[in-house]
């Protein structure tokens, strides 16, 4: 039961970060025999799934990477992360009561949640501040993290569950912060870019006059 939640939480909180290479590493292993999925996953090991899912884990590695198009990226995976964790999460009970697969699938789709607002929000904020360098090291950061979540959830499920809790304390923390200062953001920018607001020239005739 232990190894079946953390198989659960684990893919549906990967997802949330990098939602095609947790299909691809989850299907990559269970083909080599590196974990057992249970049957209801079974089609994430097909070479179709595998090969589809690590050609879009390359196309999402350098979108994810571009300013500006990271954060368009996170916008429409808002709409495939979090059910795809939903469906894992399910998947990861095998053929359990279907109270059970409701609720893991409900736990399972806040968990990507939870990861992806995190990172979307993040990453829209990075992307306000002028430094390009901070958006590389944010990106790189999450792949080490969706993978290391991922090894931790397969081979240590008590240790990863642990480190689950404490992501979703600071995660609870985070989140209402990172809303404020992306909004804050928004207006900064609006306001700069408002025409006359801060050009010099304005400026200069405004004390002329």
């Amino acid at each position: 039961m232990l190894e079946s939640l953390s198989l659960a939480a684990g893919l549906s909180w990967a997802s949330g970060l990098r939602l095609y290479l947790t299909v691809f590493i989850a299907g990559l292993f269970e083909r080599i025999g590196l974990i057992h999925l249970p049957d209801s996953l079974a089609v994430l090991a097909s070479p179709w799934v595998i090969g589809v899912a690590g050609f879009l884990t390359v196309v999402e590695f350098l979108a994810d990477k571009i300013p500006a198009l990271d954060s368009l990226w996170d916008a429409v995976h808002t709409l495939i992360r979090i059910p795809a964790g939903a469906v894992l999460a399910a998947g990861s009970l095998g053929h359990a009561d279907p109270a059970m697969l409701t609720v893991a699938a409900l736990a399972g789709g806040t968990l990507a949640g939870a990861s992806h607002f995190a990172k979307a929000g993040t990453r829209a904020l990075i992307n306000l501040s002028p430094e390009p360098v901070s958006n590389w090291a944010a990106s790189a950061t999450e792949d080490v993290g969706a993978l290391g979540g991922l090894a931790l959830a397969f081979f240590l499920p008590l240790l990863f569950l642990v480190m689950l809790i404490a992501f979703l304390i600071v995660a609870g923390w985070a989140l209402p912060r990172l809303v404020r200062g992306v909004h804050g953001g928004v207006l900064r920018m609006a306001k700069h870019m408002m025409p006359g607001t801060h050009h010099p020239i304005s400026r200069l005739r405004s004390k002329h006059d």
